[in-house]
């Protein structure tokens, strides 16, 4: 008999049912909140907006996020619902191209230097037709999470391969 086989056997027989799978759900779940983290120090560091709107729907739980995990198959989706997520991180023309405009009144009011819409105000600002850059705080984040994760990927199969 081979000293320490009847342990190795255990130990796979273990991984097999479940031992493996739970603690590879339960890492990528953790690579899902680092990656929301990044998200909002890319957010703050391009400072890509000036409410919390944006930054709080990259938490987990809040209304606006998407962080769905399938343990089964190991799958993570991590994003935000907000309609003008996309326009921050590319950029965008303050006015809708195909409209063939080249300026639009927005009804709202000033309050110190942030304007706040309210489509029953009779005040309001002008926009004219111009292009807004992007901060690319999406693309800088999913830059730094994938040299991350492949690290972190790295060191965790060697632990499986060591505990399992």
């Amino acid at each position: 008999m081979i000293d320490g086989l009847d342990g190795f056997i255990k130990k796979l027989d273990d991984a097999a049912n479940g031992g493996l799978k739970e603690q590879m759900a339960l890492w990528l779940e953790g690579m899902g909140m680092e990656f929301l983290d990044i998200i909002q120090d890319e957010i703050i560091r391009t400072k890509t907006v000036d409410t919390r709107l944006l930054l709080n729907s990259f938490k987990r739980g809040d209304s606006e996020n998407v962080f769905e995990l399938n343990s089964g198959g190991l799958v993570l989706h991590v994003g935000t619902n907000l309609n003008y997520a996309t326009y921050a991180n590319d950029g965008h023309f303050t006015i809708d191209p195909r409209k063939n405009q080249d300026r639009r009144w927005v009804p709202g009011r000033w309050k110190g230097e942030r304007f706040e819409y309210d489509p029953s105000a009779k005040t309001g600002m002008l926009l004219k037709f111009t292009w807004v850059d992007g901060t690319g705080y999406w693309d800088s984040a999913l830059a730094i999470f994938e040299k991350m994760f492949t690290k972190s990927l790295e060191k965790k199969v060697q632990q499986w391969l060591d505990t399992f």
